[in-house]
């Protein structure tokens, strides 16, 4: 299945844990819910990801992602009024530190779910960041 299979997959996902649960909730309980639509909807998924990061063989850090899905996209989900650029650099580290080139930065707070997706566009051969493509999709209107 190719990233935007999988990511299609994913925002459809979203749209319906949206929908029925709303704004209000804790972010586990988001988690929870989108791990259960996810592997409904037959898509490998992970939750609570352990990431290591290495520095010429030492572990000089760890992280913990929220949702890894099909290895391919790692998604972070929040409960905030709005995301920062610290939740953007948040998850720019999970995706420099394992290399997995996509990431969805989710947040539930409000009446419309907002989906950032974050793309790792690393040179041949490169060990580090090159510019980062972001984009803001604002598909999960809830019904109203």
């Amino acid at each position: 299945m190719d990233i935007n299979d999988i990511t299609y997959k994913i925002n459809g996902a979203i749209y319906e844990v949206n929908r029925v649960l709303g704004p209000g909730f804790l972010e586990k309980v988001y988690e929870n819910a989108l791990l259960i639509e996810l592997r409904e909807r037959g898509l490998k998924t992970e939750n609570q990801v352990p990431i290591e990061v290495k520095y010429k063989g030492h572990s000089v850090g760890d992280y913990i992602a929220d949702l890894l899905v099909e290895g391919k996209v790692i998604i972070e989900l929040k409960t905030v009024e709005n995301i920062s650029t610290l939740h953007e650099a948040q998850l720019l580290n999970y995706l420099k530190a394992t290399g997995v080139k996509v990431g969805l930065l989710v947040n539930f707070q409000n009446q419309k779910a907002q989906i950032k997706r974050m793309v790792l566009d690393l040179p041949e051969g490169h060990d580090s960041l090159s510019p980062v493509k972001s984009t803001d999709d604002n598909v999960c209107d809830r019904p109203r």
